[in-house]
C-alpha cells in the first residue's frame, strides 16, 4: 500500500488513533488466550473452542490495524510491552478458573473493547478518512457478534410455565 494523503496533523491524529486500538486488540487477544488455557467447569470445551476462535479474530484485526498504520506513514507499536503500557482494558483475573468468572471477565472486556470501538469509528470519520471509519466499523460488528456469544454463556435457563386455560 502507499502512503495516504492526509495533512500530517491528521495523519498522526489517525495513526496515534490506530496504535491505540492496536494496543487495546493485542491486549484483549492475549486476555482471551489467558481464559482459554484456564478455563474449567460447565461448558469448558465449548468456552475453551469460542475463546480460540475469539483469539484468531482479534490477532487478525491487530494485524488489520497495524498495516493501516503503516500504510498511512506511521509506526505500528505492536509487542506486548507497547500495548500493555497503554492499554484501556482492566487487567484480567489472573486467578480465575471457574468459567462463569471467565465469561463474565470477557463480557466486560468486550463490552468496553466494543465500547472504544464504537468512538473510534466517529473519530476516524470525523477525521474525514472513511476507510479507517470502514475498518473500524466491520470489527464493531464483528465484536457485537462476539459479545452475544459471550453474553449466551451468560444466561441462566428457566424451566417453561405452563399455562392452564
Amino acid at each position: 500500500m502507499s502512503k495516504m494523503m492526509f495533512d500530517s496533523k491528521t495523519t498522526k491524529h489517525l495513526v496515534e488513533l490506530l496504535n491505540q486500538s492496536l494496543a487495546d486488540t493485542l491486549d484483549l487477544a492475549y486476555q482471551t488466550k489467558q481464559a482459554h488455557w484456564n478455563v474449567k467447569g460447565p461448558n469448558f470445551y465449548g468456552l475453551h473452542l469460542l475463546f480460540d476462535s475469539l483469539y484468531v479474530q482479534l490477532t487478525a484485526f491487530g494485524d488489520d490495524l497495524a498495516e493501516r498504520a503503516v500504510s498511512m506513514g506511521g509506526q505500528a507499536l505492536g509487542t506486548i510491552r507497547a500495548a500493555a503500557r497503554v492499554s484501556r482494558l482492566d487487567e484480567y483475573p489472573l486467578d480465575a478458573r471457574d468459567s462463569r468468572l471467565h465469561v463474565e471477565a470477557m463480557v466486560d472486556r468486550y463490552r468496553n473493547y466494543t465500547r472504544h470501538t464504537r468512538h473510534a469509528v466517529q473519530e476516524a470519520s470525523e477525521l474525514g478518512d472513511p476507510d479507517t471509519a470502514d475498518l473500524y466499523t466491520s470489527i464493531s460488528r464483528a465484536m457485537d457478534k462476539a459479545l452475544w456469544m459471550l453474553q449466551a454463556h451468560q444466561e441462566v435457563s428457566k424451566p417453561h410455565e405452563v399455562v392452564h386455560a
